[in-house]
């Protein structure tokens, strides 16, 4: 009977999976990362260790992406299951990345925003505070939800307004909340809620542009319009 060797023998902190549990898959190394996608190894080799050896057989993790299964197969230790196993990682790899670049909404104007969130907004029967994030090439990264209910300092407060764009590595950010009651001029609370974030965002260096308040059809840059 072959023994095989498998990654649970390897000491706790060594695995790559608990280690991603504890420290973040960006702890991990290209083949430890490779190892829990192939899950075991053969009976020589552990799977982190079969999987430097499909790296460096192929050069590195760059030329997994034109490599076919029958290739990878010519490694020792690694079946169609396992090849068929890389390539699907590899072309989810792909297609997640064209998708986070082809889908991206373009946002150059107070306009552009409003059409990205009216659909949503317009209809809303109570406030809803969202914030949209950028990265340092002023490209969408994504639109958060921070709160419910009205917006006020006591609601809206910047470590919640914040929280998520320091972990996105925003850059800079737009404000927007919309008024149920369709009409999106701003109140004396809106504005003095926004110039607290504006400061916020200064110290912490997240750039706050606009701050677009949606109505019923209809919406207000507080840029545009001097407020901030």
């Amino acid at each position: 009977m072959e023994y095989r060797y498998t990654i649970k023998e390897l000491p706790e902190e060594e695995r790559p999976r608990e280690k991603l549990i504890k420290h973040g898959a960006r702890a991990l190394s290209n083949a430890e990362l490779l190892a829990l996608i192939i899950r075991t190894g053969n009976k020589k080799r552990t799977a982190v260790e079969l999987s430097q050896d499909i790296l460096n057989f192929f050069g590195g993790l760059e030329a997994l992406n034109d490599i076919s299964v029958e290739e990878i197969t010519r490694i020792n230790g690694v079946g169609l299951a396992k090849g068929a196993q890389i390539q699907a990682t590899v072309e989810l790899s792909k297609r997640l990345f064209k998708a986070g670049k082809d889908n991206r909404p373009v946002v150059k104007s107070p306009g552009d925003v409003a059409e990205l969130v009216m659909p949503d907004m317009r209809y809303l029967k109570q406030e809803v505070f969202k914030i949209i994030l950028f990265d340092i090439k002023n490209q969408l990264i994504a639109i958060s939800e921070i709160s419910r209910g009205g917006l006020s300092s006591s609601i809206v407060h910047p470590r919640e307004v914040f929280k998520e764009a320091i972990r996105r590595s925003s850059a800079a950010v737009i404000l927007v909340h919309n008024h149920p009651s369709g009409d999106p001029s701003p109140s004396d609370e809106d504005i003095n809620v926004t110039r607290r974030l504006v400061d916020s965002g200064k110290i912490l260096g997240v750039d706050v542009l606009d701050h677009i308040i949606i109505g019923d059809g209809v919406y207000l840059s507080m840029k545009k319009e001097n407020l901030i």
